[in-house]
């Protein structure tokens, strides 16, 4: 199932998308309400063409709080060391934990802006969970029953203010840097889903992996973050990069792709 949150002549709604037999389209099928927690929801009776004029997919969720995973591949920490001039660099054993604010978060065809205080901003291709229920002290066998889907999401990171900065919270967390999107989906192979990224129309291999790879599992994640902190409805947590990453600047098209969710699309523009 597809949860797509959406606008229509100023409204914000979410829905659910389902392809048309008949015709072979997309559209979005209205809910009464929001979709996550123990609220009930139920088809309005609208019903819009997802190409439809007027309509405009949104972040899937505006979360509390999200959560990213550092170095969570060992191909990704290996080359984190060879771009400092370091070989045989390996992943942490413990979970590297980072946060973004909710004012990071923006959706699909939303525009990254690149702020005038940096001069090297990075993609990062991830898989992205949308916690479904409030989770606090969840065990590993329980953790996938807090998880209302995946998204697809980039890590957008200002490299050079990572090295810079005592803390990443500039690097990862300014205006912007966290495109979500282009919705929710609840069937995924999330312990081996394919991520790709496409730059200016071309697939940029280096930046492509699976989920196979990763250090430290979803539920794994979803447990240790939950013991520290509440996780509540429309959290996010971003499970990492698979490998390299690269450098984005103003007029690039930038292309998140995640097997099983879909594309999710942003353009870099110059801050005024």
């Amino acid at each position: 199932m597809r949860i797509a949150r959406f606008s229509h002549d100023e409204t914000v709604s979410y829905a659910f998308v389902q392809k048309d037999e008949a015709d072979g389209k997309d559209y979005l099928v209205e809910l009464s309400g929001y979709p996550l927690g123990s609220n009930p929801v139920s088809p309005t009776g609208q019903r819009f063409a997802l190409d439809g004029e007027g309509i405009r997919l949104l972040a899937p969720v505006i979360p509390s709080k999200v959560y990213g995973l550092a170095k969570n591949y060992e191909a990704h920490a290996e080359y984190m060391g060879e771009i400092k001039g370091m070989k045989g660099v390996h992943a942490p054993e413990d979970m590297v934990i980072f946060s973004k604010p909710s004012t990071s978060v923006i959706g699909p065809d939303d525009p990254i802006v690149f702020p005038k205080f940096s001069k090297d901003m990075n993609f990062e291709p991830e898989l992205a969970v949308v916690i479904g229920r409030i989770a606090k002290n969840v065990s590993e066998s329980d953790a996938m029953k807090y998880v209302l889907g995946f998204t697809c999401v980039n890590d957008v990171t200002l490299r050079d203010l990572q090295g810079d900065d005592p803390t990443w919270t500039r690097a990862k967390g300014f205006d912007t840097s966290c495109p979500l999107g282009p919705w929710i989906e609840t069937d995924v192979n999330y312990k081996d889903a394919k991520i790709s990224f496409t730059l200016n129309g071309e697939d940029v291999p280096e930046a492509s992996g699976t989920t196979a790879n990763l250090i430290h599992s979803v539920e794994s994640q979803i447990a240790f973050i939950s013991s520290f902190a509440t996780l509540l409805p429309g959290d996010v947590i971003l499970t990492g990069t698979p490998y390299a990453t690269g450098s984005l600047h103003p007029g690039d098209e930038a292309i998140v792709h995640v097997e099983g969710i879909g594309d999710l699309r942003n353009v870099i523009v110059s801050a005024e």
